[in-house]
């Protein structure tokens, strides 16, 4: 029954160190095996930390973390990580917001968080489609532009009909032949 410490920030340029005076103040080890750090991890997964501390909780831990918005990059990403380490028999404590999740309050503050977790996903899903219906209404293209242009296509196909091997035309027009064989099935497909 170990005590754990996370300390997260989302910059190079701010500091861990206050996060893990309180966690040791709190009675974390000062040690790489019971700390665990992160620095810039705002949008990415490349938590190697929490990573590391996710491998090294085991039932019957506590984790300690200064505050709810250190452990997660938003609220969908705290309360997956919460929920693994509750199925997992593993406490968390958020220190400065006072909320643990032992206990059935803790449950209760956990099932609460999740409820907000899926508004927020929601809310977002919700407005993605209307800026999407709303670019799409203005003449916006949705998707990935495309790397072949028409021209192109169409000597690509002039070549193939010219007799030319498609691996030639392929090495010629600088693109993959699996690319010439897209082109040509496309153009097959509009004809």
């Amino acid at each position: 029954m170990a005590l754990l410490g996370y300390a997260r920030v989302s910059t190079q340029q701010q500091d861990l160190q206050l996060q893990i005076d309180a966690l040791i103040s709190a009675g974390v080890k000062g040690h790489t095996d019971y700390l665990f750090t992160d620095k810039a991890s705002g949008k990415n997964d490349d938590r190697e930390g929490l990573k590391l501390l996710l491998l090294k909780a085991r039932e019957g831990d506590t984790i300690l973390v200064t505050k709810l918005d250190r452990l997660g990059r938003n609220t969908y990403d705290m309360i997956r990580i919460i929920e693994e380490l509750d199925s997992r028999g593993i406490a968390v404590k958020f220190l400065h917001d006072g909320i643990s999740t032992e206990g059935s309050m803790g449950k209760m503050v956990v099932t609460i968080l999740a409820a907000v977790a899926q508004a927020e996903r929601d809310r977002i899903l919700e407005r993605t489609q209307e800026g999407r219906k709303a670019a799409i209404e203005r003449g916006v293209k949705m998707g990935r532009k495309p790397t072949v242009s028409q021209e192109l296509k169409q000597q690509v196909k002039q070549a193939v009909e010219q007799g030319i091997p498609k691996a030639k035309v392929a090495k010629q027009y600088k693109i993959s032949r699996q690319k010439v064989y897209d082109i040509l099935e496309e153009l097959a497909e509009t004809a």
